[in-house]
């Protein structure tokens, strides 16, 4: 249909029907890559593998560091998050 390469076009939302055959989506075409990565989610991009995931460590990790930095003042919270070596 378009004359594009596959890196541009950004499908999703795809819906199985009841009993199978029939796949129903949609996808988005770009003139560029950069356009893409311009206006695409962060998490399609990832999924794409156009983008790398952050990893911010675990949910229990950042809210025990939190609660740490709470009861120390100023400068000593660095060494706090920083954690036990």
């Amino acid at each position: 249909m378009y004359k594009t390469t596959p890196d541009v076009v950004i499908p999703f939302g795809f819906q199985s029907a009841i009993g199978g055959g029939k796949t129903k989506g949609f996808a988005l075409v770009y003139d560029t890559l950069d356009y893409a990565k311009k206006f695409e989610p962060k998490f399609r991009l990832i999924r794409m593998g156009l983008a790398t995931k952050v990893d911010r460590g675990g949910r229990k990790q950042r809210k025990e560091r939190r609660n740490r930095q709470k009861k120390v003042r100023g400068i000593k919270k660095a060494t706090v998050s920083a954690g036990k070596k």
